[in-house]
């Protein structure tokens, strides 16, 4: 089993519910844990039978540049894409964090983590 972690991938991006949100968005770090069954890999020393963490990077660049009103949202999607574009990953979790959150009050960050194993696989 290979394991592949992009920790705080930095956007700028528009979620959330108050309009001032969609207008003037805010900072966001998003951390992408993949694995997945990679037995040629480490022999082959190539891409092509590896889990490709610049794809990954993209699939966040992506999904987190469409306006979402929740971070569950922009997290599935992530979440979905890695699943349905690359079938060697066998389960991925995702965090988006929104830095400084209006929330009234003084917090660094508001973050949300999903989960997601493919199905009929163990």
């Amino acid at each position: 089993m290979v394991e592949i972690y992009l920790k705080n991938v930095r956007c700028y991006s528009f979620h959330g519910c108050l309009k001032e949100e969609s207008i003037i968005g805010s900072e966001y770090l998003v951390n992408l844990w993949v694995s997945g069954l990679l037995e040629n890999s480490p022999v082959s020393d190539k891409i092509e039978d590896a889990i490709d963490y610049v794809f990954l990077n993209k699939i966040i660049k992506e999904e987190m540049s469409i306006p979402s009103k929740l971070l569950e949202s922009v997290s599935h999607r992530i979440l979905s894409r890695v699943l349905d574009e690359d079938k060697r990953v066998l389960e991925v979790t995702v965090s988006v964090s929104k830095i400084c959150p209006p929330i009234n009050g003084d917090v660094e960050s508001v973050s949300i983590k999903l989960s997601k194993k493919r199905e009929g696989r163990i």
